[in-house]
């Protein structure tokens, strides 16, 4: 952790440097980037605030924690924990940046309970295009940056230090991997799960049409036994070989991130033998992530595809879908789209009087996080099948996250993401445009 004073001299160091440049800027950090689409920057000044990335306080008695904006969920975690305490929401992988999960959207199995990420949070402090810096919350002069910066992805600024809202936790997470054949039953029930709210963690996995999974978890200070998903052993396999489980609160939160969810099967590392020849350190998301760059930079995997005159399109997205509605998303899915796996994660809007016109969420209703993440076959033009996920999505009254690829047209994109307000924020705190508006980060990928 670092002192309050500390902060400040870092962040009057990064003033001085933005005052001294006169065109458009770009944030730039050392960290695995949250984003999962690529993009040309074009001509602008870099700015760095990879050293923005330490938590400074922890306050064990009102259950805060006041952290700098690309400090990483892991880095909070391993201090948090000391404490016994979390934050509401942990999104799943080790170095998504809290400053990154409140300007995009951070999701995890306690949302059904706290929302997405940026909902607990109490407090931004959000540096502007121009240099100045900002404190917004839920009450004072700023509130409308407070609740327009999610899902603004760092078009109207950067937050470089954050107040999160934590919670308590027990030594352990009680696992229970609850099978179901059919939607009907499957979206019934978990409707049912989060509307009683007797769990600490909700989310599921999908593996076929007949083969579907709702996970709970519950905080004990007891467990019979521990699994261990760090190394050789996957997680995403026991869901279908145990009923219960039972795991550490760290490795609970960090579940997913050894394998990225199932995504390390990309790298033949299903296979156990693989696994120990590979290595635990090099087992996480960080790794993987740093691959997948590679390849967009060298794309080998492509050349070698067309050699063989193969053709695949990239379709890694995470969609909302209003629970009532859930099953004929996912009847869409299975018969044009037919990735599997597929991540389920149900969340609600944590304070029903708050709104985020960027990412407006009903507040009586129980939406579900689809994530899905991998290739498809294909012979059409770019882009074909992640747009008919973007018309599903549209016609059911869903949401899609704009951290990886998008293909909306202009006007249909800011018809679904609110241009009225988003360009009254963006007159405001960012009236030369320094920054990419978010058509153009999100869509033009610049």
């Amino acid at each position: 952790m670092i002192s309050i004073e500390e902060y400040e001299k870092k962040k009057q160091d990064l003033i001085n440097n933005i005052l001294t440049v006169k065109n458009n800027i770009a944030i730039s950090k050392s960290s695995v980037s949250n984003l999962f689409r690529h993009r040309n920057q074009g001509k602008v000044n870099k700015i760095d605030v990879s050293k923005f990335n330490n938590v400074i306080s922890i306050d064990t008695i009102n259950r805060i924690a006041i952290v700098e904006g690309m400090t990483t969920y892991e880095t909070l975690v391993d201090e948090t924990i000391k404490y016994e305490l979390m934050p509401t929401v942990v999104p799943q992988l080790k170095p998504i940046t809290i400053g990154g999960a409140c300007s995009g959207l951070g999701i995890e199995a306690s949302s059904f309970k706290y929302g997405l990420v940026h909902e607990t949070v109490l407090e931004l402090e959000i540096l502007l295009s121009n240099g100045k810096t900002v404190i917004c919350n839920k009450e004072n002069e700023f509130r409308d940056l407070y609740f327009g910066f999610p899902n603004s992805y760092g078009t109207l600024g950067y937050a470089i230090c954050v107040k999160v809202k934590l919670v308590p936790i027990k030594k352990y997470v009680q696992i229970q991997h609850l099978q179901y054949n059919n939607p009907e039953q499957y979206f019934s029930e978990l409707e049912k799960i989060v509307t009683e709210q007797k769990v600490d963690f909700v989310d599921g996995t999908i593996f076929s049409e007949t083969e579907m999974y709702v996970t709970v978890g519950e905080f004990t200070n007891t467990a019979p036994f521990l699994s261990d998903y760090t190394y050789i052993n996957s997680y995403y396999k026991s869901i279908r070989e145990k009923k219960v489980d039972y795991l550490t609160v760290l490795d609970y939160i960090w579940r997913w991130d050894t394998d990225w969810f199932w995504c390390s099967k990309n790298y033949f590392l299903q296979y156990p033998v693989i696994r120990y020849i590979w290595g635990k350190k090099n087992l996480n998301s960080k790794v993987y992530k740093k691959l997948m760059e590679l390849n967009h930079r060298y794309p080998v995997v492509d050349i070698v595809n067309k050699m063989f005159g193969k053709k695949t399109e990239s379709v890694i997205q995470d969609v909302q879908i209003p629970i009532d509605k859930c099953k004929y998303f996912i009847e869409f899915f299975h018969e044009y789209i037919k990735i599997k796996p597929i991540w389920i994660c149900p969340t609600v809007i944590y304070d029903k009087n708050a709104v985020y016109p960027l990412y407006y969420m009903s507040p009586d209703t129980i939406y579900v996080n689809f994530g899905f993440w991998d290739t498809v076959p294909t012979n059409k033009e770019d882009g074909y099948y992640n747009r008919l996920i973007e018309n599903k999505v549209k016609e059911l009254d869903g949401k899609k996250s704009l951290y990886s690829s998008s293909y909306y047209a202009y006007d249909e994109f800011w018809e679904l993401y609110n241009k009225t307000e988003y360009t009254k924020l963006k007159t405001k705190y960012d009236p030369e445009y320094r920054l990419k508006d978010l058509y153009e980060k999100c869509v033009l990928k610049k």
